[in-house]
């Protein structure tokens, strides 16, 4: 992962909102949540929600998919592995004894769906 994408990651991901609106997405799984139920559950303005998806979608870490009438949204996995190994790859200073190792830091949480 470069130094860009992890900060473009990052600098999503610092905001509560947004924050929150990714972890209920984690939490839902591969099925995903539509933007309504991301609205009511977490008390957000549909417009205010919008630009928040927005920024997340355009960091990488969620994805959308058309789902009959209902736009469904969902955490990228991957992105999100992959920035946990970039964060953690030279962790402990190499002695992997006290924590994972990126290989296994990116199985550890959520295994990309096939």
């Amino acid at each position: 992962m470069e130094i860009k994408t992890a900060v473009s990651a990052l600098a999503a991901l610092a905001q509560e909102t947004r924050l929150s609106i990714f972890r209920a997405l984690v939490q839902a799984g591969p099925d995903g949540l539509a933007a309504g139920r991301i609205a009511d559950s977490l008390s957000v303005a549909p417009a205010t929600l919008s630009f928040h998806l927005k920024e997340l979608s355009h960091a990488g870490l969620i994805g959308a998919r058309q789902d009959g009438r209902y736009v469904l949204y969902t955490a990228n996995y991957e992105a999100m592995n992959t920035l946990l190994a970039y964060l953690t790859e030279n962790c402990c200073r190499g002695a992997t004894a006290d924590c994972l190792t990126p290989a296994e830091l990116t199985t550890a949480c959520c295994p990309t769906p096939p």
